[in-house]
């Protein structure tokens, strides 16, 4: 195998599948990194079994030649140290050149590195997707609906299917929804082009937050491919496989509340902000807990109360407030997180009572909804 290539699109590449490549894995070969060189162009790929990344870098893009192959072949580098030659390299040209046993060269400008490479053939192959159910949706919309929900996804790996977030579609509608059974996220999009057939998946968060880095802030489309164990996003020349984690999703519908007896009509940032002040002060130990006191029709407060350091009250002008009066606590993060997904603008909270869970949701659209289980107080 014998290519040149341009260093800094080398890079673009490598940045992108390294995010897939962990030096926690028990396959050895899965810390380095696959590259191919093909008569189209040079593959890149990058995997820790979980999530498998592939790039590929073409002959020539928009006239400009990219990579000027001599001989096709393949290898396999250690991922780590590969991308940090790559970075440190002195000139944007860069040679590769496998010789006999795995022996890689990697060159630029007067810097040569030798290398000790292993067998491609070793390398696990892509998952095989059958390209019968799928669809697309603009890159902008893909990180929107993750950063909407993937924050509220659990943590802990006791139930291992809430650290996902649930991919639902049906009626030309995906509905995505996360939980770790303190808080609920929801986003819900209509699609233009659905598949034909219902579909049900749980994608690990720790993929979806890497999928979301990936992603270009664009509405150039992504597609998307689903299996039962696998789904497949392609954006350009990435393939991002992730796969799907086991076990029945709760049905969460149930646990939104469908009537209210308070309702708050409050700007999102302002009340953010008010939080967030207010958590300055809120005990760690407490989960950092602030409370919020319905004041009239025109404004509620926002408390914490910490004996040690001192205490903070901060009124927050409300657009509308009808129903009962209110006392509520509830953590300051899990606040803070739903209303950084809703955006700032106007947000509508719904509460039916001290101990009952309540939502949020954006004034101008029911797309998105957020629900949070208070915490009790003495």
């Amino acid at each position: 195998m014998k290519f040149e290539v341009m260093r800094d699109r080398l890079l673009e590449a490598l940045n992108d599948v390294m995010k897939a490549v962990s030096s926690k894995t028990t396959v050895a070969i899965l810390t380095g990194i696959k590259i191919e060189a093909k008569k189209e162009g040079i593959y890149l790929t990058g995997s820790d079994a979980d999530i498998t990344i592939q790039t590929f870098i073409p002959l020539e893009e928009d006239g400009e030649q990219i990579v000027q192959l001599t001989q096709t072949g393949s290898i396999v580098l250690q991922a780590r140290f590969f991308n940090e030659i790559v970075r440190k390299l002195p000139t944007n040209d860069v040679l590769i050149e496998v010789k006999n046993n795995y022996q890689t060269d990697v060159r630029s400008g007067k810097s040569e590195f030798h290398l000790i490479g292993q067998d491609a053939n070793d390398y696990p192959l892509l998952p095989q997707m059958e390209e019968d159910q799928s669809f697309t949706m603009p890159a902008d919309l893909v990180k929107s609906i993750i950063r909407e929900t993937v924050f509220a996804v659990s943590t802990s790996e006791s139930r291992p299917v809430l650290t996902g977030v649930n991919w639902q579609i049906r009626d030309g509608e995906l509905m995505c929804v996360a939980t770790d059974s303190h808080r609920l996220a929801r986003r819900s999009t209509k699609l233009e082009s659905a598949p034909s057939e219902e579909y049900n998946a749980v994608i690990p968060g720790k993929s979806l937050n890497e999928l979301n880095k990936i992603l270009e802030d664009n509405s150039e489309p992504v597609e998307i491919v689903l299996t039962s164990q696998q789904i497949l996003f392609k954006a350009g020349n990435v393939l991002f496989y992730s796969r799907l984690l086991e076990g029945n999703y709760p049905d969460t519908s149930r646990l939104i509340p469908s009537e209210h007896k308070t309702l708050v009509v409050v700007n999102g940032r302002a009340l953010h902000q008010a939080i967030d002040r207010a958590s300055l002060l809120a005990r760690e130990d407490r989960n950092n807990v602030v409370r919020f006191t319905t004041q009239g029709q025109s404004a509620v407060e926002i408390s914490s109360n910490s004996p040690e350091i001192g205490k903070v009250e901060e009124q927050v002008l409300a657009e509308q407030i009808e129903g009962e009066e209110l006392v509520i606590s509830f953590s300051a993060k899990y606040m803070m997180d739903a209303l950084k997904a809703i955006e700032g603008h106007d947000v509508q909270i719904q509460f039916t009572g001290v101990m009952r869970p309540f939502i949020l949701k954006s004034v101008h659209d029911d797309a998105i909804l957020q629900l949070i289980l208070p915490v009790r107080t003495y």
